[in-house]
């Protein structure tokens, strides 16, 4: 019945901000940017290196999600990388903070969490395979 993850939405506050930080500093490819005029709101689809993609939405102002303490719903949103340590150069050379690297007790694999301009949690993953 299912066969992957189509998209994620993320609703932003800032969309100049938050658009500079997913297409310049992760690197995601502009599918479509549209004005939604009714809405007040932009729409921006960005795709991920396997066909996934990331829909980008902005509202006048968007409550705020609670991250901490951990809230129910969506905890994180997880990227596959090969190279985790080049991964995390390239966010800090454009100056996104990282936690310190850990390793999955499960799978052995080694992992980060940062977060993009809104405080949303996002994760390296460094997988052997993509």
């Amino acid at each position: 019945m299912l066969r992957s993850i189509h998209h994620a939405a993320i609703i932003c506050s800032d969309y100049r901000r938050s658009r500079d930080f997913y297409t310049q500093v992760l690197g995601l490819r502009i599918v479509a940017e549209n004005h939604r005029a009714a809405r007040d709101s932009w729409k921006l689809d960005l795709a991920l290196p396997d066909g996934g993609q990331i829909e980008l939405f902005s509202f006048p102002d968007p409550p705020a999600r609670p991250s901490h303490p951990e809230a129910r719903g969506l905890r994180h949103l997880a990227f596959a990388v090969t190279d985790l340590d080049s991964a995390c150069d390239r966010l800090q050379q454009h100056g996104v903070r990282i936690e310190p690297i850990r390793t999955d007790e499960f799978t052995g694999c080694r992992f980060t969490f940062f977060a993009d301009p809104d405080g949303l949690p996002l994760e390296l993953y460094e997988t052997r395979e993509i």
